[in-house]
């Protein structure tokens, strides 16, 4: 761990940022920070609050779309993700180069995502505009970008708001299907949703969701080709891929960084005394390659066993979308691998977004015919 001139603290060991996800004293809500911060809004979605608040939303959310109350939610939707990557692949299985991102990692999660929310099937379009240039702006930089790209970026996400305000006004009350329809007729343990939390917990689920699940696979792709012995082998042996998609999240997490937490009060973290308000960063891909937790950390096994590693965070706040973005992944690497014709990278390595939190390329150009 090390103090930073800001007077930020980060910590990059394995055990520590485990114990620091699983610390009650540690707070995800930006207003618990004693200096300033990028914004001062209040918390929109779960994921920025703290507990009570934070529990009652999470778990009327999991009531919907995972264990124990809905526990087939994942299998019952691996027909549809398996035709969707199916379709997506048929539809550039002949083109000699292929862009992975562009053609494929981006708009799989998204309509899978807008799927299990139950958005009309007219409005996909739509959506696959807004949280594109919602994530075109999120790397935003006024020295060098053009002021209609952040813009692009805020009418994106108002527009997004309104529309899945709009479908959630219409599904009150009434049967229906997809996350939107069942949250705003659930009147469960916690009391209902407010239409404000409804919408929150699905644009959480169509950006943050989408933009992990985007970089998990290309990423995974990129890992691949540059590891063909490993590709070969998953040609062979489809089975390997759920082990390979665990090593994938410790070796090349999709999220890098967590970038701050807030420390409720004067904490105690690897023998140094963390003051109460500071901003505490957890660098998650580091300590997934701590060589204290990992052996070899740097050697891409997916044989790997005692796979612990933080690429879905951990604690309170560990992705509930996790299970999703497994399956996702499993099936779309397996057949990419499958179907691809002998792939090349066009350039190693491939241009990567800005982000330090996000790690994913922007284009991932591949050649068929041209590898392995």
């Amino acid at each position: 761990m090390a103090r930073q001139e800001d007077g930020s603290y980060v910590v990059s060991t394995h055990r520590e940022i485990t114990d620091v996800l699983n610390d009650p004293c540690l707070s995800s809500d930006v207003r618990n920070l004693s200096g300033p911060m990028p914004s001062d809004e209040a918390p929109s979605s779960f994921i920025h609050m703290d507990p009570p608040e934070h529990d009652r939303l999470r778990r009327t959310a999991m009531r919907h779309f995972g264990p124990p109350h809905t526990p087939g939610l994942v299998n019952g939707l691996e027909a549809f993700v398996t035709a969707t990557v199916g379709g997506l692949v048929d539809g550039f299985a002949d083109r000699e180069r292929i862009d992975v991102v562009d053609d494929f990692a981006f708009p799989l999660p998204l309509s899978i995502t807008c799927h299990v929310l139950g958005v009309p099937r007219e409005d996909e379009p739509r959506f696959h505009r807004w949280v594109h240039d919602i994530m075109d702006s999120v790397d935003y930089d006024p020295a060098t970008d053009p002021k209609e790209k952040r813009d692009k970026g805020v009418r994106a996400r108002e527009d997004l708001r309104r529309r899945l305000g709009e479908l959630v006004a219409q599904r009150d009350g009434r049967p229906g299907q997809g996350l939107l329809a069942r949250l705003a007729d659930y009147e469960g343990p916690d009391g209902r949703m407010s239409d404000a939390d409804i919408v929150a917990t699905a644009k959480l689920l169509l950006v943050a969701g989408h933009e992990t699940t985007a970089n998990l696979i290309a990423n995974g792709m990129l890992t691949l080709l540059r590891h063909p012995q490993v590709l070969r082998r998953l040609r062979g042996e489809p089975e390997l891929v759920v082990p390979l998609v665990e090593e994938l999240l410790r070796y090349e997490p999709p999220v890098h960084i967590i970038p701050w937490r807030a420390a409720y009060s004067d904490i105690a973290v690897a023998g140094t005394v963390i003051p109460k308000g500071s901003q505490i960063m957890l660098m998650l891909a580091a300590g997934s390659r701590d060589p204290r937790r990992f052996r070899d950390p740097d050697r891409f096994d997916p044989d790997r066993r005692d796979n612990a590693h933080l690429g879905f965070g951990s604690g309170t706040h560990l992705c509930f979308g996790a299970p999703l973005a497994r399956r996702e992944a499993q099936i779309a690497l397996g057949e990419l691998v499958r179907r691809l014709d002998h792939p090349g990278l066009v350039a190693d390595p491939p241009p990567y977004r800005r982000s330090p939190v996000l790690r994913g390329p922007i284009h991932l150009d591949i050649e068929q015919g041209a590898g392995t």
